[in-house]
């Protein structure tokens, strides 16, 4: 009841919790205060969900940003911190292939998409980025069986490619490609300095 009016003198406002086209992964995001975002990016979020929901795909966020004060960090986040910065889950299919918005983890984090491949953090652990496959700890327990679901997610992908306000769409190397996305300049490599990538969809606009 306090914060939320507070933020909004900040320039932040609070996503939906109890909305079934944009909700959080579960409730330890909003007890944390760690789903606000500026405006813009709400409006965004809001908009693509509408749309989406007809193809019966719901957003799902995980960390946003703290409701106060540019330039706080996020932890362990590096560039949360300005409510411009979100992350959202993949979309997934069930043991029968259907399309479902369960997610395979409780936090939303940890469990990579073609995990049998090594090529994406091999590299960077390689070069001493112990940090880059850290997210694994990060699950707090696999809960659902499931598939990554190239279709939707892309589906989603490209529904905030369409936003003049998107800036840039961090997923992994590989999935950029399997995905068919390779020609779309917003969607960037994050770094060695980040986490991996391949167990969610970072989103920032400009």
């Amino acid at each position: 009841m306090i914060v939320p009016p507070i933020a909004k003198q900040f320039g932040r406002e609070q996503l939906p919790v109890f909305d079934k086209k944009l909700k959080p992964r579960n409730f330890i995001y909003p007890l944390l205060f760690r789903n606000y975002v500026n405006p813009k990016l709400k409006t965004e979020l809001e908009d693509s969900a509408h749309v989406l929901f007809k193809s019966k795909i719901s957003i799902t966020y995980l960390d946003a940003n703290f409701p106060f004060i540019n330039g706080f960090p996020l932890l362990p986040h590096l560039s949360h911190s300005d409510g411009k910065k979100i992350d959202l889950c993949f979309m997934y299919l069930d043991k029968n292939l259907k399309s479902t918005n369960k997610k395979p983890s409780v936090s939303g984090y940890g469990i990579y998409a073609n995990s049998e491949s090594n090529f994406t953090s091999k590299p960077c652990l390689e070069k001493g980025y112990w940090q880059y496959d850290f997210s694994k700890y990060l699950s707090l327990g696999k809960i659902h069986d499931l598939t990554f679901d190239k279709k939707k997610t892309k589906q989603l992908i490209n529904q905030l490619l369409e936003k003049p306000s998107t800036g840039k769409i961090f997923i992994e190397p590989h999935l950029k490609k399997s995905l068919g996305l390779i020609e779309e300049n917003k969607i960037r490599f994050h770094g060695c300095q980040a986490v991996r990538h391949d167990d969610h969809i970072h989103l920032q606009i400009k």
